[in-house]
Formats: C-alpha cells, structure tokens, sequence
C-alpha cells in the first residue's frame, strides 16, 4: 500500500484509540509494515495535534526518520514484525481493564469463549520490565507465542492484527474482555471452559470472518455462526 495511505491511516488509528477509550493523553502507540520497515507514532506528541508526516518512518535495524522521534516502544513493534510476518499493524496501549489486570500481573483465562479470538484458550500476561527496553519486547514476544494479543505486567495491553482497521478492532475487543472478565471476578471466581471446549472454539475461529471459497459446495451442516 502507498506509504501516503498508511501515514494517513495510522494517524486516524491513533486519534480512534482515545476515541474507543483505549488510550488517554500520549500513552500509548500504533505502528504499520509498510515497504522500507514500519510507520509508528512519534515519541510524547498528542495525536490531535500531529499531521500524517508526523508519523516516524523506522527500518528494521532500528534506524529512523521523521521530523520527531519514534515511540520509545518501537523495539516491541519492530521486533513483533520481525517475529511474525503474518502482523500487518500492532498496537499498545493503557487501556482501563487491561491495565487492571496487568497490575495484578494476571493471565485472562477462557472464562469466556471469545478468548479463542486471540489464538488459544488464554491471554498471557508478560512479565514486568522496563518500558522500551530490549527485556520488554522479549517478555512480549514470548507471551504472545501462538497468540495475537497479551498484557504486559504493571503496563497495559499489546495486539497486533492484519492490518490497522483489524488491529484496532482486536484492541477494542480484547479491552471489552478484560471489563467483562473483571466484572466477572467481583462476583467471585468465573467458571472456565475446559481444554476440550476451547479446543472447539480455537478450531471454528480459523474460518470465522473469511469469506467462503468460490468452489467450495455448501453443506446440510455450516458452521455454527459465531455471536
């Protein structure tokens, strides 16, 4: 996609995270792949008052370009990129819940079947380290093994998705979890789906959203529609 495109969209993206109540202030970021290594948003700016060319341009060495500084988080992004091509845009933020929880440094488990939207049957919380320091991305990318979304201890939440419009709605959903299964605990300890179940779940998941192939015959059994 032009690189025009994506500084566009990753700015709309970072405005939408403060309007979806995923982020306050400048916490928080947001980065796209795009040909010469990634668009992420400048280090300490308000997203109201950034323009697109505002977005720092970072190739995968860690270099950069751009009239401000990249996120001081820009190793977890580049490094996320690195480590999983299928990511297209990844974004952090202090979202309330998903802060919550990880201040008490706590794995969400399948206490709901929708967990299994993020790739298995819990959402890790990464172990504490400092913001934008190499044991950070690295305590990430292993809580995010076979996953698309974690916490990160004492801090907040990372997703990353296909592109900026899937990630930012991931974002959304995961920080629609973290409040339900909040919610959930304050009446006491929630009943969890079991291996077998969210093994099910997991399995149906790999369809969900895809359109159906052109030679692909119905059949007398579809698969379930999911909520």
């Amino acid at each position: 996609m032009n690189e025009n495109v994506l500084r566009e969209g990753l700015l709309a993206t970072a405005r939408s995270m403060a309007a979806s109540g995923l982020n306050a202030g400048t916490a928080g970021n947001a980065s796209v792949r795009c040909a010469r290594g990634f668009l992420i948003t400048p280090s300490g700016r308000p997203y109201e008052d950034c323009s697109s060319e505002d977005m720092s341009l970072v190739a995968m060495d860690g270099s950069w370009s751009g009239p401000y500084a990249p996120s001081s988080e820009w190793r977890i992004h580049r490094d996320i990129f690195v480590a999983r091509p299928e990511a297209g845009a990844v974004l952090h933020a202090h979202s309330p819940f998903a802060t919550a929880l990880a201040c008490h440094r706590r794995d969400i488990p399948a206490f709901h079947y929708m967990i299994a939207r993020f790739g298995g049957d819990s959402i890790r919380c990464a172990p504490y380290a400092t913001f934008g320091t190499q044991a950070l991305s690295e305590a990430a990318l292993s809580a995010l093994e076979d996953r698309n979304a974690c916490l990160l201890a004492n801090h907040g939440m990372l997703v990353f998705g296909e592109d900026l419009r899937h990630t930012l709605a991931l974002a959304i959903e995961f920080e629609t979890l973290c409040e339900q299964y909040w919610r959930a605990c304050q009446l006491g300890t929630p009943v969890v789906l079991g291996p077998v179940e969210m093994a099910e779940v997991v399995a149906r998941f790999k369809s969900y959203g895809r359109a159906k192939a052109a030679d692909t015959p119905n059949t007398a059994n579809p698969p379930a529609e999911l909520d």
